[in-house]
Formats: structure tokens, sequence, C-alpha cells
């Protein structure tokens, strides 16, 4: 299992346990160490400037102003893994397939649809809606920001598990993410367009995500070579054997993220406990070696 199920989940998956969500450890205050790390008293409060960042801009179509003082405060000389570290501190994702997603999305006591600030910053688009967040209201931003109304959706349960379908049928990466971790921030859906993804994944930076507690793999008897499945993988992931006619999932390359599967007409694909593939089992964030 991932560091966080070890440190967060108590040996489970860390974001299927309830405290995770709780008023309780959204209003805590933070140790010193976390307040220098997240920049905020409380996690609430670090959600409040999230939102303020990352989704008024979207909401508004007005970039936020580069914060000079900021990126002075900013510690100077981290190497790559002393800044993963800060990021798993701050807001940090993991990859879940559909399945984890949906009951994700029944732990969650509110579901609210956003403008995405990832595809607003990439695109300059303000109505890319990939964002799902939890208990918003509880961010304490809504009353503050009364004009926002109009481009938040607060989404049923069984509304947003269709949404996720139909980005799953698309090929979109679902994501959960903490603000403070291990409070669950929400949920996401990412692509080349995401910011995480664009960094981590397309420009080889320092990692942002934990792969899934899954890895994929192809069963050859089912698999009719048709490589429908392999438009899916944004991670590199599959590949095809012109001799046998059939694809081939890397296990080191695998992020679990299970999309393939959708695109497979032949139930060829199915979704494995990472930990029952010896070679991908202690494969979290960058490639295996």
């Amino acid at each position: 299992m991932c560091q966080f199920c070890v440190q967060h989940g108590e040996g489970k998956k860390w974001y299927l346990a309830m405290k995770n969500y709780s008023d309780e450890l959204l209003h805590a205050g933070l140790s010193a160490s976390q307040q220098e790390i997240i920049g905020a008293k409380t996690r609430a409060e670090a959600a409040a400037h999230f939102f303020e960042d990352t989704i008024i801009p979207a909401i508004t179509g007005v970039p936020k102003p580069e914060d000079e003082s900021a990126k002075a405060r900013l510690p100077i000389q981290l190497n790559e893994d002393e800044l993963v570290a800060r990021r798993q501190v701050r807001h940090f994702g993991q990859v879940l397939p559909i399945e984890d997603a949906e009951r994700v999305i029944d732990l969650a006591d509110s579901i609210t649809r956003m403008p995405c600030g990832c595809r607003f910053k990439s695109t300059g688009k303000t109505d890319k809606r990939y964002c799902f967040g939890f208990a918003v209201d509880k961010w304490r931003v809504l009353g503050k920001y009364p004009d926002t109304a109009s481009s938040l959706e607060t989404l049923s349960k069984e509304e947003a598990k269709r949404i996720f379908r139909a980005f799953d049928e698309e090929g979109l990466i679902h994501s959960i993410w903490t603000m403070g971790t291990p409070c669950v921030l929400g949920l996401c859906n990412c692509d080349h367009d995401c910011l995480a993804y664009k960094g981590y994944i397309e420009k080889g930076g320092p990692a942002s995500f934990f792969r899934a507690e899954y890895v994929c793999q192809v069963n050859w008897e089912l698999c009719t070579g048709c490589k429908d499945c392999m438009s899916q993988c944004q991670f590199g992931a599959q590949f095809y054997s012109s001799a046998l006619g059939k694809v081939y999932i890397d296990p080191t390359r695998c992020f679990g993220c299970g999309v393939c599967r959708a695109a497979c007409q032949h139930d060829a694909i199915t979704a494995l406990p990472r930990q029952a593939h010896p070679d991908a089992a202690n494969v979290w964030l960058k490639n295996a070696k």
C-alpha cells in the first residue's frame, strides 16, 4: 500500500477512511511545521486559499497576479525528494480507478462541481468543469464570494457518478487530492491539460501524485489486438506485439487508472491489487529503474 495508507489509513486505503473527511480534521489547528509548509493555520483556511487562487480565476477568467512576496518566502535549494515531501504535507494526489472514485463519492457529505483552475491556466477556458470539491460550504468561501454561486453545481451522488463514468469513457484519469494531508479536498479528472500531470508525467518533474493501489493486466485469451485501449493510456504503459497480435501492459509503467478498460469491447483488461504484482508492488512514484 502507498505511504499515505500506512500513515493515514491504518493499513487500509487512506482515501476510504472516514476520519480524513471529518469536520474536526478540516478545522483543527495545524502544527508549526505544517503551517510553514501549508501557509495556513487550518486546513479549512488552506482550502479557502485554494478556492481564491485556483477556482476564482477559472470562474472569472481573470488570472491571479503573481505574488512575488510568496516566491521570496519559498525554501531555496530543495532537492527533488525534499520538494515531494513538502507537497505530500500540503497538497498531494493519488490516481483512482472508477470503482474507488465511486466509493469516495459515497463518503462525501456534499459534492460541488467547479471550473478547473488547471484548464484555465493551460488553455484559457473557463467552462471546463473537471474538479469536484467536498464540503465546499465548510471552506467558508461561499458567503465571501456570492457571485460564484452560478458557476458551482451541487450534485447528488448519483449525478456525480454518472459524470465520472462519462469521463472514464472519455479517457480522463480520476485522482483524489488532499489539502493539508490527510484531509481530502476533492476529486479531479486529469489529462494533458492538468498542470499536475503536465509537470510530473509529461515534463518528468517532481511527483505530484501516487499511482493507484492497482495495476492493469491484459488477458491474452480475450484480447483481439484491436488496439482500442492503447489510445486511452496516458502513461505510456501499453505496447503492441505485431507477432502475437496482442496488447501488453508494462506493470512498471502502469499507474492503475483503469480507463483503458472502458475502451476494451472484450473485457480483456482487469485491475489487480498493486501489491499482488511483484514487478509493481513497490512502484508508487517514478518509473522503476
